[in-house]
């Protein structure tokens, strides 16, 4: 049987998991420390590299000798610290400050940071350091992806910030070489590591170093580029210089593997904090099973790929009053693509979604009883029951 996922408004559903995962961000007690990892160096070659720019897919780009450190060299630019202060109580009932560091990526010049939710959970204090040193204090918590590991900073009246450039996660193949870019303050400052995405569409549970805090994750990015503790939020890039994942989680039973949110799934996100500095993440309201080969001979389907609509249990495919439910979806349904973005290789259901954002009306393929048909959804804000 596949483990359900979903996006709906009460997610009870599990993901599956053969490893322990933990969630890559480093906590600091008292003070963060000096002590610094430099930056991987590799030899120069004598051909500039030109980064793509934004809408060209770079994912069939490799590298060539000396291209690494060219494209760690101008990407550094949109990759920060992200500093928190904590507060709580001790054992003995003292209070007591401590902080912690992560990294993030700078998506807007006028100083949007995307970041990992569990980076800045908890923070009472949130300040971000840039490659150059200059630091930002108060930095304020923009918005929070409910449905993902994922938040949105804003550094006040700023401008002239060097964004990085967003790729297409949807196009992402396994074997395709990455770059993993962390900068996290204390003990792994300025850690670069490169690889290859060893599989995509992982679900997993993650938790934190204490395994106090835990969180379901599906459709992640599968790389042997070493994601380090600390470099959570930090991007994911392919060999054009474009980031296709924020980097997020680290197993620790099992050597060179490490995990990605696709970039796609904040974009809806990202559209809606430069239109109008607001974001919701959009949301269909469906319980799914995702369709392979294995779940298409178990619930006799005719196609594999894409994302089953099935009731089960306490469980009803299909959430009250949302979207699904107001276009017309049904239990049974098997949508198979996104505005003609198919469901599987390209992402999820839900990380196709989330390049919407509210009020966007898409159209879903579906297969309904043998027969396919399209059916437009108006999407909707995930509010948060």
């Amino acid at each position: 049987m596949e483990s359900k996922k979903c996006d709906c408004k009460d997610c009870k559903c599990s993901g599956s998991n053969k490893a322990a995962i933990i969630l890559s961000s480093i906590a600091l007690i008292a003070a963060i420390t000096s002590s610094v990892f430099s930056m991987l160096s590799y030899q120069k070659t004598t051909q500039p590299l030109t980064l793509l720019s934004s809408g060209v897919d770079g994912n069939s780009a490799n590298f060539v000798e000396g291209s690494v450190a060219d494209i760690v060299d101008k990407v550094a630019k949109s990759v920060a610290s992200i500093v928190t202060s904590v507060k709580g109580v001790s054992y003995f009932g003292q209070s007591y400050e401590s902080q912690a560091a992560g990294t993030g990526i700078v998506v807007t010049e006028d100083g949007y940071i995307l970041t990992n939710k569990h980076v800045i959970d908890g923070a009472s204090a949130i300040s971000v350091v840039l490659d150059d040193g200059t630091t930002y204090k108060n930095v304020e918590v923009a918005a929070v992806d409910s449905l993902n590991d994922i938040a949105f900073l804003k550094i006040k009246d700023v401008s002239g910030l060097t964004p990085a450039t967003l790729g297409d996660s949807k196009t992402i193949q396994a074997g395709q070489q990455v770059i993993a870019i962390g900068n996290a303050l204390g003990q792994y400052q300025n850690t670069v590591t490169s690889g290859v995405i060893s599989g995509t569409g992982r679900s997993l549970t993650a938790t934190d170093a204490s395994g106090s805090m835990s969180e379901k994750l599906s459709d992640m990015i599968q790389t042997d580029a070493a994601i380090n503790s600390g470099n959570s939020g930090g991007p994911l890039i392919n060999a054009a210089g474009q980031v296709i994942g924020v980097n997020t989680a680290t197993s620790s039973s099992a050597e060179n593997m490490g995990f990605a949110i696709p970039i796609a799934a904040v974009k809806g996100m990202l559209t809606q904090l430069k239109e109008n500095g607001k974001a919701e993440r959009a949301y269909l309201g469906v319980y799914t099973t995702d369709v392979t080969a294995d779940a298409a001979k178990t619930y006799n389907l005719p196609v594999t790929s894409g994302a089953y609509l099935y009731s089960s249990g306490n469980y009803s495919a299909i959430v009250a009053d949302s979207p699904a439910a107001k276009a017309g979806l049904k239990d049974k349904d098997i949508v198979t693509a996104v505005n003609g973005v198919k469901i599987g290789a390209a992402g999820s259901l839900s990380t196709l979604i989330g390049e919407y954002k509210p009020g966007d009306t898409v159209q879903l393929t579906v297969i309904r009883e043998g027969n396919e048909i399209g059916v437009n959804v108006t999407l909707e804000g995930y509010k948060q029951s």
